[in-house]
Parts: structure tokens; sequence; C-alpha cells
């Protein structure tokens, strides 16, 4: 991905498992793609809440010793980007609070746009927030509820609040799992040794040991009892869906599956349509690893034109949107990618990607390989123009930011340093994916949850800072 997103979160949850906090450590360690900055996991030990987190990767927050001081058969977890809320320790997750109702935890993978005013109302009520995430908004909501159970103050709650978000709570009751109304981020329902477990992508099951059942409907909210039982809280509607495009195409890990279809499949047929729709006089196929190589594959495929190995990713260092700050994104760009000069020289190459973002990936691309004696580099990508902020859970609030908004293609060509440069209509993202209910308000400003005005306000402001 060129210029790299501040991606979602991912969240883990499990009942009546022995030694469920490593697994809960296990199933972090497969979603840590899906968030570097901080990892946690909440557990329910003989009736106590006991929760360890930090700042880090999964592997450095969770030590033998660490997860020793974590007991019990039920757990959440939680591995975090920011997306509402800066990157503080306070602000990792699950995030612990005392209601009424008794004590429970609370982990969220996406953004609510109405998150703000709900805040402000709050907190003219006498509520005191101690993080700047959203995420404390659903639990103070919670916490408001007349409700006389913990599953229904959660119900109450996302009656109140809108966007995009897969939510994971632990109380001593079990665990609650809730997806939004639209199924915008997404959250699967598996089972190990008979018990149920949810998860943000299905390899974190695999990851366990565990077995895909079914996604989480839109807007359905599961209750996971101690004993084992899914009971259902409130009921989905599969026909609302409006998955975002970005799993499919970025996001989630290519060994995942959504609604029970390959990532890599999908993929891979996004690269077939972009072949068809955009075809490139080139000697070969460059893929940037890892994500778009899939795309690669199917590109070079439908052309017939030999895919090769020319890019070279240092696997020591992370996605570059996970560094915060466009100083750091360039840095962990020339530290991420090289070129094997073998394969490109004195070759015209068509180098795929699975989107353009900021555009920070694809300049140091385009001029390594030119370095590398590339005779040409035609910019091929497998997804449309990003043209529109998200506002569900992707951190791509200021528009300067975002290179497709470009309107004159010569300028953005020597923005980019390419040869040529096309993208992935819409109308192709759905003929490749096979459904015609994803979210793609990012590339069609059609947002399926409306963005309150002063959101967007919000947004412009901080474009001119």
């Amino acid at each position: 991905m060129s210029g790299e997103l501040k991606e979602a979160c991912g969240v883990f949850g499990i009942v009546g498992t022995p030694g469920a906090p490593h697994l809960a450590a296990e199933a972090l360690f497969a979603l840590q793609h899906r968030g570097q900055e901080s990892a946690g996991i909440a557990a329910i030990s003989n009736g106590q809440l006991l929760l360890e987190k930090g700042m880090g990767l999964v592997h450095e927050v969770f030590t033998e010793e660490r997860l020793a001081r974590l007991q019990g058969e039920m757990v959440i977890g939680h591995v975090r980007y920011s997306t509402t809320g800066a990157s503080r320790p306070e602000n990792a997750q699950p995030l612990y609070f005392r209601a009424r109702l008794g004590p429970f935890a609370l982990a969220h993978n996406g953004n609510l746009v109405d998150a703000m005013q709900e805040r402000k109302a709050l907190e003219a009520q006498g509520a005191i927030f101690q993080t700047t995430t959203d995420t404390e908004v659903v639990a103070h909501v919670m916490a408001h509820s007349s409700a006389q159970t913990l599953p229904q103050s959660l119900l109450d709650a996302l009656g109140r609040l809108h966007g995009g978000y897969a939510i994971v709570v632990l109380f001593r009751g079990g665990v609650l799992g809730a997806r939004d109304p639209y199924g915008i981020r997404p959250l699967v329902l598996g089972r190990l040794r008979g018990k149920p477990c949810l998860a943000s992508e299905t390899c974190a099951l695999t990851a366990v040991g565990a077995v895909y059942e079914r996604d989480v409907r839109p807007g359905e909210i599961l209750w996971l009892t101690p004993q084992g039982d899914v009971m259902e809280i409130a009921a989905g509607d599969a026909k609302r869906e409006k998955l975002c495009a970005f799993e499919l195409i970025y996001f989630a890990r290519p060994d995942s599956q959504v609604r029970g279809e390959s990532i890599y499949g999908a993929r891979y047929r996004l690269g077939q349509q972009l072949a068809k729709e955009a075809p490139a006089a080139a000697d070969l196929v460059l893929g940037v690893p890892d994500s778009s190589l899939p795309a690669a594959e199917g590109y070079a495929a439908e052309l017939g034109i030999p895919q090769e190995l020319g890019l070279v990713k240092n696997r020591y260092v992370g996605r570059t949107f996970i560094r915060p700050g466009r100083d750091g994104r360039t840095a962990g760009v020339q530290r991420k990618l090289s070129v094997v000069p073998e394969v490109v020289r004195g070759r015209a190459v068509a180098l795929i990607d699975d989107s353009l973002v900021r555009g920070t990936t694809m300049r140091h691309l385009t001029q390594i390989l030119r370095e590398a004696g590339a005779t040409a580099v035609h910019v091929r990508i497998a997804s449309p123009r990003y043209l529109h902020p998200c506002h569900y859970g992707i951190d791509t609030s200021n528009r300067d930011e975002l290179i497709a908004n470009e309107s004159d293609p010569k300028i953005l060509l020597q923005r980019i340093g390419a040869d040529s440069l096309q993208f992935l209509s819409a109308e192709g993202v759905l003929r490749a994916t096979g459904h015609q209910d994803h979210c793609l308000a990012c590339f069609t400003g059609d947002y399926p949850v409306p963005v309150p005005l002063d959101l967007r306000k919000d947004s412009a402001e901080e474009e001119m800072e």
C-alpha cells in the first residue's frame, strides 16, 4: 500500500476454555497486522476481573511472566492502532470499568461518528473520562443505562451510538460480541473444542485451533456464556451488510476468510479484473510485498506476463502506516523495501499495489526501480482512487494527504514518478469480489452511516493546521 493507512484494530474473545489467556495471546499474535501500538488481555478468574496491557507488539507486552498473572477460562483481547484517541498507554485496550451492574472490560475495533457529541453530553452529566478513545464513550453510555443486566445495557448503548465497530465485552456472566448494523467492521464466530469464540478475522481462530462457524451478522449482539452457550441479544440483518472493502483489498490476512470466502482468492481476482481494465505494456509484473502479491499474481496470469521477485521486504520493519507522522512513514518505507537489480535492469515494469493513499511508498519504489535500471514503471492500483476520508475506523481524516485527489493526471504522475498510472474501477471491485454490499465510501463518498457535519468540519480544520 502506497502511503499506508492507520488500520482498524483487532479483537478476540473466548469462554469456557482452560488456558484462555495464553490462547488470547496466540490469537492476538495472529491479528498483529491489525494493530502494532498496544496489546491487552482481560480475564475473569474466580469472579475477579484481571487486566494486563501495554504499549508495543504482542510478544513484547505478553511475556510469560505477564501472562502468568492472568488466569481463568474467559478472556477478551485487543491489538490497537489509534484511529480515535492518541497513542498513549491509558488508551491501550481492553478498558476496565466499575459499574452499577458489576465490573467489565471492553475492547473495540472501529470508530463511532457521534462519539464526541455523546462524550460532551455525558461530561455535562458529570461523567469523568480517563482516556481519549471513543471506546470509553460506549462504556459510559452503558453505565448510564437503566438496564437491569449488562447485556441489555450494551444493547441500549449501541442503540444510541453509530459508526463502524466490532466490540467485545468481558464480565462475570461471559463475553458479549457486537457488530455494527452495517457490518462495516468484521467479526466472526468460531468453536474451540465445542466452546464459542469471537475474533476480527478467521486467521485468529486458526491460530488457536478453533473452527470457523460463521460471520457475526450486521447488528447482531451475541452473549457467550461461561457454559459455552451462544445467546442472541439482538438479531442481525445480513441484507444490510456494507463490509469495508479494504478488508478484502488490504487489511485482512490473505489466509483469512470473509463470509466463508478466501481473502487470497478475492485479491487474485482483483488483479485479474485490473488487468482487464488497465493492461500495461510491460516485460514483467512486480507486486509490492506483501499485501499486493495476490493481486500481482492475478494481473500477471491474466496478461500472460511473468511475475518475478524484484522487490524484497525487510521482515523486521512493521507496516509503515504504524509509524505516526509523515516523517516516520517515509523513514519506514526507505528501510522496508529494496530492489533486486538483476530482475528489473533493462525491462519495463508493471508495478502492482493494492491502493494509493498518501503516495509515500510509491514515490520511493518508482525511484529505486529506475535507479536499478528499469526502463519504465507502469503503476497499476488494484482498487479505485482513494478520494474521501474514512470515519469508520481508518485514519484518513486529512484530505490533503490523499494523493489521488490531485485532479491533474500529469501532476499526479510527476508526484509518484511513474510512466503511467491506472486504477481499478469501483464496479471492478464489486465484480471481482462477487458482492454488491461493500462500503466504498473512501472511493465514492457514499457513506452508509451518515457522518455528522461537525465531524466533517473538524476534518477540514485539521487539514488547515
